[in-house]
């Protein structure tokens, strides 16, 4: 239930309008909104709620310091430039909030602490959050598999379209407080991964990020998920997706190569994938620690008496203690961890009676079965070790299963020798980095220690190489939670270790923490989604596709696409014509299994050639024996093969050279070059031209082929050197062919067949789909007002798909230019079967059935 305060703006949000009328609108609804400001949307707010004693049961509210969403807003103000920015808090509250009450918490929350909360009917929320949201996407981004109902939910469509509908009860709540043409938006987890599209669908010019909290699996786990396109492509309609390491990010790539068959690419530092003309940039960074508020609590009393509490109990008894603080969930590597250290008991008996581990088990965010059995392990395996190995004054296992305050933590984190932190698989964990500034302390904490201002403090981390901040953690014994022996032994290391290594350690990790803090990722952040967006008013922008398959296409404004009505209409009107086509990938789609034209083809093709006003010639990379055999019957078309390096305009004439003749002995250096790639890379051919020497990686692994492209391109440039041959690589192919060679000779040449012939062309089409047809579209684009060209020349230059050209039409697909070929052949049927006088004109849409 909306608040009052914005129901007027819920049914503006609801109705059917436009981009541009959905802009104006919001922003009429939002005088006093500042020019810098974000929206932070998150599954939860960062406040906590309460009933009021008395006064009728009312709410009161409170922020929730220990939010990342909290921290993020108070330490980004005190970077350059963030002082004065607005935040608005769009999410869910932690308790079921009455629908009585609903009106009024939602003016308290708006006008009190900026947040604007989302109500989600129980039913729902339970479906959205502990279904869709715990028991699939969380135990999958942690590569749990459901192979039995026991390992983790089997999918489920009735709680996926729940969780469709809370995102877009998220996406009406944003619709309230908007103002698309300023405002940033900022979406934060896995819990809202459909977001984006219901905003896009909206505004699509909406100025979007998203950062993704937990692992993102491999794409090997990934396409397990029937859903698995439907969220990728939600994810792509953000403007900038952000993710705490390079192996996260890896995989997102991989599943968009593997699925949606994106390629993505450096741009000056900066990894960004193209879809439907958008630019989405790929942002890498950890997040981090909020300094203030952990100073703040070291600084508290309650935090002196517990060290001091905690110094008494442990060093005072010659007790080295090593912490372990985790959630009590089955990825935590809480088990793990204690046998780990059951084992370091076994094989070094040096150490009982001194070392104790203190694990801090926090309630599991999640619920059932698998929680319970993890508190039943951790119990039977605390029980049996301190019955093994403790003594009357020494309990080698301390299970602490209560929340603690966060001083008590901190207190924890100071007193301890070793933090230990084994988890399985985690998005990030920040215990280590709490754990370093608590160890770096303050004179308060030095003097409860007893240490001078000089001292230089040490800690020592031993860390799971499964969790997000491994990377940044250079100075931590890294193990492989899973290697029991393993990681006793760098228990063991951690004790041993010298005091000064681990002073060394320590300061090298406590730079790194102190100046990557939270306020430095979120700034880092927004500062890459402000350049990001910076072009969005200079493009066109429209949405295509329905449901989650929506998406915005985006063209500069010289860019359009070309209607077939626009090109049928010059080409009825022109009366001497050349036309140009590519073949793979144009007429015949790239995907096609066999590449041979159709009869409907031929018969297209035939019914243009016809038509004395047309010259039409067809350009391939095939070689000239196999365009002459399969367009055998199109007795008067022009075909150019091998990239235009043969031409004959007309089935019955000669094959000519477009360029000088040249020496093949370099196909010696390339032959077996290209061999000794083809026999490691499996799925790989090799097809050898009389011109030039194809390696194509069509069926092989998406990423293994190009990468090997990479390499084999890089291998023969170095050993072609001194050869007058170019080394291309292009899709799913690596050619080497003599210099010079490429399709702009074909429109050249046509052109100046036809100015020899005294015909001056009024109408001009050339439609290829790839980087060799850009050479076509630069000859006849430089050739307007040109000698070859009528002064009133019609030019229609048109690649298939929407990305950068030198072309200034698109069409979206092969299928597209085939309707659009159609048309113009049943225009010239038709003015070959009509008598003149009565060839007034055929109506255009009789031209396109």
């Amino acid at each position: 239930m909306a608040s009052r305060s914005y129901s007027d703006l819920v049914e503006l949000a609801c109705s059917d309008y436009d981009d541009a009328d959905a802009a104006s609108a919001a922003s009429d609804h939002s005088p006093h909104a500042p020019r810098e400001r974000t929206i932070i949307v998150a599954n939860q707010l960062p406040v906590r709620a309460s009933r009021r004693a008395g006064d009728g049961g009312g709410w009161e509210f409170s922020w929730d310091e220990d939010s990342l969403l909290r921290q993020l807003k108070e330490s980004l103000r005190a970077h350059h430039g963030r002082a004065d920015m607005d935040f608005v808090y769009v999410g869910g509250l932690r308790d079921d909030i009455p629908a009585a009450d609903q009106d009024r918490v939602a003016h308290d929350l708006f006008e009190g602490f900026r947040c604007v909360p989302t109500f989600l009917p129980a039913d729902l929320r339970s479906r959205f959050y502990h279904g869709f949201c715990k028991q699939q996407l969380w135990p999958l981004f942690h590569y749990m598999l459901p192979l039995s109902p026991e390992l983790g939910g089997r999918f489920d469509r009735t709680l996926w379209q729940a969780y469709v509908s809370a995102n877009k009860i998220f996406a009406d709540k944003i619709l309230e407080v908007i103002n698309p043409d300023e405002d940033f938006v900022w979406v934060h987890d896995y819990h809202l991964m459909v977001l984006p599209t219901f905003l896009r669908k909206r505004f699509n010019r909406v100025r979007l990020g998203f950062f993704l909290h937990s692992p993102f699996p491999s794409s090997e786990i990934y396409k397990t998920l029937p859903v698995r396109e439907e969220l990728l492509r939600a994810l792509l309609n953000a403007d900038l997706i952000g993710f705490h390491t390079f192996d996260y990010a890896r995989h997102f790539l991989s599943c968009c190569s593997r699925m949606l068959g994106l390629k993505y690419e450096s741009q000056r530092g900066y990894i960004a994938l193209e879809y439907y003309g958008r630019t989405v940039t790929i942002k890498i960074l950890p997040v981090g620690v909020h300094l203030v508020q952990l100073q703040s609590v070291l600084n508290l009393p309650e935090t002196g008496v517990k060290v001091a509490e905690l110094l008494k109990h442990f060093c005072d008894r010659d007790r080295i203690l090593m912490l372990g603080v985790d959630d009590m969930d089955i990825f935590k590597g809480i088990s793990l961890k204690l046998l780990a250290f059951e084992q370091l008991l076994i094989q070094h008996p040096e150490w009982r009676g001194k070392v104790v581990l203190v694990q801090i088990a926090n309630p599991a965010r999640g619920r059932g079965k698998d929680v319970q059995e993890v508190q039943d392990e951790s119990y039977a395996m605390v029980k049996r070790i301190n019955e093994a190995f403790g003594q009357p004054d020494y309990q080698p296992v301390i299970l602490i299963d209560r929340p603690l305050q966060f001083y008590e933590r901190m207190a924890y984190y100071v007193v301890a020798e070793c933090c230990l932190v084994t988890a399985v698989r985690d998005g990030m964990n920040l215990i280590p980095y709490e754990y370093i500034i608590a160890r770096q302390g303050n004179e308060k904490i030095d003097r409860i220690l007893g240490l001078s201002p000089s001292t230089r403090k040490k800690s020592m981390l031993v860390v799971s190489e499964f969790i997000g901040c491994s990377p940044s953690l250079s100075g931590a014994i890294r193990v492989n939670p899973w290697n029991i022996d393993s990681v006793a032994d760098a228990m063991d290391s951690a004790l041993e270790i010298p005091e000064g290594e681990k002073v060394l350690r320590h300061e090298k990790h406590h730079k790194f923490v102190s100046t990557h803090d939270v306020g430095y990722w979120a700034n880092s952040f927004l500062q890459d989604l402000e350049r990001t967006c910076q072009d969005h008013n200079k493009r066109h922008c429209w949405g295509i596709g329905f449901g989650l398959r929506f998406r915005v296409v985006a063209l500069d404004t010289s860019f359009k696409k070309l209607a077939v009505e626009q090109l049928v209409s010059a080409y009825r009107g022109t009366t001497t014509r050349a036309i140009l086509l590519d073949y793979d990938g144009t007429l015949m789609p790239q995907t096609s299994f066999g590449k041979n034209p159709s009869s409907k083809t031929i018969d297209m093709l035939n019914s243009l050639c016809r038509d004395k006003s047309n010259m039409v010639v067809l350009a391939s990379a095939k070689t000239r024996a196999t365009l002459s055999e399969w367009f055998l019957p199109c007795e008067n078309l022009g075909l150019a093969a091998e990239h235009g390096y043969f031409l004959r305009l007309r089935g019955d004439a000669e094959w000519e050279t477009c360029a000088p003749a040249t020496d093949s002995s370099w196909k010696q250096i390339v032959e077996p070059v290209m061999k000794t790639y083809t026999e490691t890379t499996d799925g790989s051919t090799i097809e050898d031209k009389e011109t030039a020497i194809v390696w194509c990686y069509d069926d092989a692994d998406p990423d293994f082929g190009s990468c090997q492209a990479k390499e084999l391109h890089d291998h023969l440039e170095s050993v072609l050197s001194n050869e007058p041959v170019s080394v291309k690589a292009d899709v799913n192919h690596v050619e080497v062919k003599p210099q010079g060679v490429n399709k702009g000779l074909v429109a050249k040449r046509l052109l100046s067949a036809m100015q020899e012939r005294g015909i001056l062309p009024d109408f001009i089409l050339c439609i290829g789909d790839d980087r060799s047809d850009e050479d076509m579209f630069e000859v006849i684009t430089m050739a307007v007002d040109g000698p070859c060209l009528s002064p009133d020349a019609t030019v229609f230059a048109c690649t298939v798909g929407c990305k950068p050209s030198k072309a200034k039409y698109y069409l979206d697909d092969p299928a597209d230019i085939v309707r659009l070929i159609q048309a113009l052949a049943n225009v010239s049927d038709q003015s070959q079967s009509t008598p003149p006088s009565a060839s007034s004109s055929p109506d255009t849409d009789t031209a396109l059935k």
